[in-house]
């Protein structure tokens, strides 16, 4: 269990090696830091049939939450053959939903560089989106019905 950020980046990078990157040889690592500490490994997965293939950065979220986590602290991720590799915007809603709080990656010049999810995805979409979305509907059938039955 570590938070350490060159920890996570060396994690990362091996898991990198270990991508399955056939089409666009685009090798991505991810390590998931759940809330207690504990690390989740991930790489991406890449399919013939492109939709199918999985960032590394949700492979890492996934595997955590299929050992029971429910709350990520940090993902790092790291590409061998490019950096910057700012993660997507798919793995950043996923990130928002487990409520990721930092991101480390590479810079081009291979420096680590820290980030906050709101950084990466400001003015974000999310649980309390749709409590809100849910509490104006509910108002809107409320005030159908007073219409209705003249109240």
């Amino acid at each position: 269990m570590t938070n350490d950020t060159q920890v996570l980046i060396n994690q990362a990078t091996e898991a990198a090696a270990k991508a399955h990157a056939p089409y666009s040889k685009f090798r991505v690592g991810a390590i998931a830091v759940a809330a207690d500490g504990t690390t989740y490994v991930g790489c991406n997965v890449e399919n013939a049939a492109f939709g199918a293939s999985v960032c590394a950065e949700v492979n890492a979220m996934t595997t955590a939450v299929a050992h029971g986590v429910t709350e990520i602290d940090s993902v790092a991720v790291v590409c061998l053959d490019g950096a910057p590799c700012t993660p997507c915007g798919g793995c950043r809603q996923v990130m928002r939903e487990f409520g990721v709080k930092r991101i480390v990656m590479l810079d081009g010049t291979g420096t680590i560089v820290e980030m906050s999810l709101d950084d990466l995805l400001p003015n974000s979409f999310g649980t309390e989106s749709i409590a809100n979305a849910m509490d104006a509907q509910v108002n809107s059938e409320i005030e159908q019905q007073s219409r209705a039955t003249g109240s």
